[in-house]
């Protein structure tokens, strides 16, 4: 399986995941993963991925390590598992 073959939504879940509670990652990371040599083209699905999963309440996003809504974010954000446990 190649990193473009890599789906971004079950992506950003594995590796909240593996971080574990109370742990965020960093969109880039999931980039990393999908784009390989070419994450930085991966940015924007991976934004509209964690977008989409933080309003099914899947995830969190959190910027200064506070949770943020999903829209007008300005500057960096981290991805969070959701506190409702949905990930487990």
């Amino acid at each position: 399986m190649s990193p473009n073959d890599l789906d971004p939504r079950s992506t950003i879940l594995r590796l909240v995941d593996e971080r574990g509670p109370d742990k965020t990652i960093c969109p880039s990371e999931v980039a990393r993963v999908i784009g390989g040599a070419e994450w930085r083209d991966a940015m924007p699905v991976i934004h509209a991925a964690a977008k989409a999963l933080a309003e099914e309440g899947t995830v969190e996003l959190r910027q200064s390590g506070e949770p943020c809504g999903t829209e007008g974010i300005v500057g960096p954000y981290r991805i969070a598992g959701a506190d409702d446990g949905a990930l487990q």
